[in-house]
């Protein structure tokens, strides 16, 4: 613009579009000028060192190169096609597992850090397993160290909320048929249902005989119709599940539906007792939540594809364990990188309310790390009366979600947003430079063990796993720069 123009502009009426310090707005303002304040934060909140971390991963040839990684992880985790192949007893089919080792969500924690609904959920699994008579018992042997914890993540598994998984529980069984993580197993507990139950740390004479039937009948019922059906493609239920309502976290209606439909003949065929047959029909027709802890295993399988690509900065786990939050990255797989586990914000069963909420917990937030659940809430607009919300937060979630992400899954396409694909791929540099943080919905535990879920809602990370996982990765990129830079060592001598 030529200086004649300019001084033409500022002759006329002005109104000012400001972002940035607020002086300089109150300068505009005091001339009698309209301004039109935008809210900004800089990349990475303005922090030099962050900052400086983010343009290591970012900028020039190497910022490239990270790209290419991304892509690469992506891709991975596109072609993985996991399937539903079987059920087993977890002592026998997860790797690792033994007798006196109890699996939980999140990262690491040891008894003495335990939330109520974790320790309720050991308690619960400790007299399931027969170890202890009464919860006080059970608590007693834990505290002195009559178990072992490790993470779900650490075995290939995943379990909701509490995410407790003992030696004699039966299992799902997910084998990828496909792409590069062909042949990779994961594995998930089969889902309780809502209410007090031993994911949300209910332990309960009730909790327990469930917890019987489902592995003493249910879990071998399906276990031969499976058997019988052969391999369930998951992520076409998925697929199916989100143009009908589900967003594949807390809205689990279709994809249960579909997967009732699925093996119903086979449950009929396989099964000699009719009423045995029956009663797992029901048992599934009754729990919405049931097709959750298969979408939760489909979602690390996927995610498994994409670990160990060097240099990504894509998120492959987010969990939680009702202390702790923790998230991993493609390129630096099995590591974690932690901050305080958030309140959610939601709605609350009758007679709760946040007093008596526990922060956030459990495994399940991988559904949101491999591009559904919060991410695809604008395929299910009526999750907002679980979580709170309108429908239109949700086209707007999802929307927001895309902005921090590689890229659309075209295999899961969103009606309600012209069938584009769910946002995928969450790039640590992207949630840092835009200050936004992946939308998670949950379910909400009772601080107290014992009691169970009082409510769900909307939850986010914690900035500090986004803050560590940034670091540690612009570490990485400037040890592989080095590393690049060094000259080939020279061969002395002849053969």
């Amino acid at each position: 613009m030529d200086i004649a123009k300019a001084l033409q502009l500022l002759a006329g009426p002005l109104e000012v579009v400001h972002l940035g310090i607020e002086n300089v707005a109150a300068a505009a303002a005091a001339t009698g000028a309209p301004v039109h304040t935008v809210d900004f934060v800089p990349p990475a909140g303005g922090d030099p060192a962050r900052v400086a971390a983010l343009q290591a991963l970012t900028a020039g040839t190497f910022g490239r190169t990270v790209d290419a990684a991304n892509r690469r992880a992506f891709e991975r985790m596109l072609a993985s096609r996991p399937h539903l192949v079987g059920i087993g007893v977890a002592r026998d089919v997860i790797p690792g597992m033994a007798d006196g080792l109890f699996l939980h969500a999140g990262p690491p924690i040891t008894w003495e850090r335990m939330c109520g609904p974790l320790r309720g959920a050991v308690m619960g699994g400790m007299l399931y397993e027969g170890m202890a008579a009464t919860s006080d018992e059970a608590a007693r042997l834990a505290a002195a160290g009559a178990v072992r914890f490790d993470p779900c993540h650490h075995h290939r598994a995943v379990g909701p909320m509490a995410g407790l998984v003992t030696p004699s529980m039966p299992v799902w069984i997910l084998e990828d048929s496909d792409g590069p993580g062909k042949g990779n197993r994961t594995f998930c507990t089969l889902n309780e249902g809502l209410g007090k139950v031993l994911r949300y740390g209910a332990f309960s004479d009730e909790v327990l005989r469930r917890l019987r039937f489902m592995a003493d009948e249910l879990a071998p019922t399906l276990a031969d119709a499976v058997a019988l059906h052969g391999p369930v493609d998951l992520r076409l239920l998925m697929a199916q599940a989100l143009q009908m309502g589900d967003e594949g976290h807390n809205r689990n209606r279709a994809g249960t539906s579909l997967l009732l439909r699925e093996l119903a003949p086979a449950v009929v065929r396989a099964t000699a007792d009719r009423e045995r047959a029956a009663a797992a029909l029901d048992f599934i027709h009754s729990n919405d939540h049931f097709f959750l802890n298969l979408s939760m295993p489909m979602a690390k399988c996927m995610l498994l594809a994409a670990e160990g690509e060097p240099l990504s900065t894509l998120v492959t786990v987010m969990a939680r364990n009702g202390t702790d939050f923790g998230i991993q990255v493609a390129g630096l797989p099995g590591r974690w990188f932690t901050g305080p586990a958030q309140e959610v914000k939601g709605l609350y069963f009758p007679g709760f309310g946040a007093a008596d909420a526990n922060p956030d917990i459990g495994d399940s937030a991988i559904t949101e790390t491999a591009g559904i659940g919060g991410f695809a809430m604008a395929a299910a607009p009526a999750i907002v009366q679980f979580v709170g919300g309108s429908a239109a937060d949700a086209l707007a979630t999802t929307r927001a979600m895309g902005r921090i992400t590689s890229g659309p899954n075209p295999g899961w396409a969103i009606p309600a947003l012209g069938f584009a694909g769910t946002p995928t791929g969450i790039d640590v540099r992207k949630a840092e430079e835009l200050n936004l943080l992946p939308t998670i919905n949950t379910g909400i535990a009772h601080r107290d063990p014992g009691v169970g879920q009082v409510g769900a809602g909307l939850v986010s990370p914690p900035w500090e796993c986004f803050h560590e996982a940034l670091a540690a990765l612009a570490r990485e990129a400037q040890g592989s720069r080095l590393k690049a830079q060094d000259p080939p060592p020279t061969r002395e001598g002849g053969e």
